[in-house]
């Protein structure tokens, strides 16, 4: 059983900062690329930020230069740095991680999402 499990959201001003983190629990053999998605409400979800296996990142337009994805613990573990928080950065806020279990298929697990509000 794999898992994935984010922290760190609230509520904040705009203009602070928050860090979030994504834990990928189980049993897992290894965990390829995550990132992290957000949903607004009446929006699609869209990708905010990537990273490799080999540690590439990629970032939304949105984000570049505020937002930095990055990786720890043996690489089962994700962080998102978020500076210079916008109100339109408001949205729950999901982990995702290429992930093959021990024993399992490799595939995309999903957290169940954190709440980032940023109040103007």
């Amino acid at each position: 059983q794999v898992q994935l499990v984010e922290s760190g959201g609230g509520l904040v001003q705009a203009g602070r900062s928050l860090r979030l983190s994504c834990a990928a629990n189980g049993n897992i053999r290894s965990v390829n690329s995550m990132a992290w998605y957000r949903q607004a409400p009446g929006k699609q979800r869209e990708l905010v930020a990537s990273i490799s296996g080999g540690g590439w990142t990629t970032y939304a337009e949105a984000v570049k230069g505020r937002f930095t994805i990055s990786r720890t613990n043996g690489e089962t573990t994700a962080y998102l740095q978020m500076n210079s928080l916008k109100p339109e950065d408001t949205a729950r806020y999901f982990c995702t991680g290429d992930i093959t279990p021990i024993g399992g298929m490799r595939g995309d697990y999903w957290g169940q999402g954190t709440q980032v509000t940023v109040s103007s």
